[in-house]
This record gives C-alpha cells, sequence and structure tokens, in this order.
C-alpha cells in the first residue's frame, strides 16, 4: 500500500515529556479565559471575507496578507492546544511553542483558484460534517484525558495523538475554505 501524500497544510503538536503541571490542568478552563478573549477578538471573520474579496476581485493573495492570517491561525491552535490540554505553557501571542503550523504561501493569487473560493463553502460540508462529529469526540477525550493527567500526572500518548489529528483535520479545512491558501481539497483523514 502506498503512503499518502502530505496535505500542503501541516500541523504537528509536541508530546510533552515528563510530568504536567496538575494545578494548572485541574484549572485550565480559567486560566484559559484572557487568552481565549485575544483569541476571539483576533478571529472575528476577517480572515475569509478579506480574502475571498481579494481573490475574486483581484485575483491576488498579497503576501503581507498571508503573513498575517499565517500568524493568527498559529495563535489560534497555540490557545487551543492549551485549552486541550495538550501543552502545559500559556499560549505566546508571537513565539512557536510547541505547536507547529504550516501553510502553503499561494503566491499572490497565482496557486489559487479565482472563483473557486466562491463555492468552496459548500464543497466542505462534508468535511464540516465528520469535524464535528470528531469535534464531539475529542472534547469526551480531552475530559477523560484531564482526568487521567489529574491522577498520573501524564497525558496519555493516543489520546494526545488523537486530539491533535482532529486539529491537523480542522487546520486542513481551514487552509482550504476559509484562509483560501490551497485549491487541493483536505483529505479525510487524521494522519498528517
Amino acid at each position: 500500500m502506498q503512503a499518502a501524500t502530505p496535505y500542503p497544510a501541516q500541523l504537528s503538536v509536541d508530546y510533552p515529556d515528563g510530568s504536567r503541571n496538575r494545578l494548572t490542568v485541574a484549572f485550565r478552563l480559567i486560566l484559559a479565559i484572557p487568552i481565549l478573549l485575544v483569541a476571539a477578538a483576533t478571529r472575528a471573520g476577517v480572515l475569509f471575507v478579506a480574502t475571498l474579496l481579494m481573490l475574486v476581485f483581484r485575483h491576488k493573495y498579497p503576501s503581507w496578507w498571508y503573513d498575517w492570517n499565517l500568524n493568527i491561525i498559529r495563535f489560534f491552535n497555540r490557545v487551543v492546544a492549551y485549552l486541550l490540554l495538550l501543552r502545559d505553557e500559556y499560549p505566546s501571542t508571537d513565539e512557536a511553542q510547541h505547536v507547529h503550523v504550516e501553510l502553503p504561501d499561494p503566491q499572490s493569487g497565482a496557486a489559487v483558484s479565482q472563483w473557486l473560493p466562491l463555492v468552496k463553502w459548500f464543497l466542505i460540508i462534508p468535511q464540516i460534517v465528520v469535524l464535528v462529529l470528531l469535534g464531539i469526540a475529542s472534547i469526551v477525550v480531552t475530559i477523560f484525558a484531564w482526568l487521567v493527567i489529574i491522577i498520573t500526572g501524564r497525558h496519555p500518548r493516543g489520546l494526545h495523538g488523537f486530539v491533535v489529528g482532529v486539529l491537523r483535520w480542522g487546520l486542513r479545512v481551514e487552509a482550504y475554505a476559509f484562509a483560501l491558501v490551497t485549491d487541493e481539497y483536505p483529505p479525510f483523514r487524521l494522519a498528517p
């Protein structure tokens, strides 16, 4: 069987070696409130609408806009990784920490279609359905992992891998349909 080719958008979260900080894990939802407010303020739908308009009317994806989107997406994924107990470091607004996000550079619109962004929202409906189900499973897995970390001080590697896989899938859908950096349809898989 041939190995699947990697999708242009990639996400990985380093597995935390050693014992976890049980106190910050226990109160993670409360500790995350300030950074969640910052993340919500930066994600308010501006990324998709502005990118869509630039591609459709100018057939350009300026490099400065790509850099802005990439950094916002990286920051948001650090916040989500923190919230889902994948890492203990409080999310930085500018440092990569242990969450790695790579997106393809659309080279000022040359690599992406001018008109496909108008229908990508429709094409990802099956992806969204699966992601909603996987998101529910991720929440259940995270609650179980929370209990395990509180008791043992360790995050089960398999649960960590599953949640990272769901985040990776979500990033691929975001790169395709909302950040509009690729026209390659996201695969239905958790693996890289």
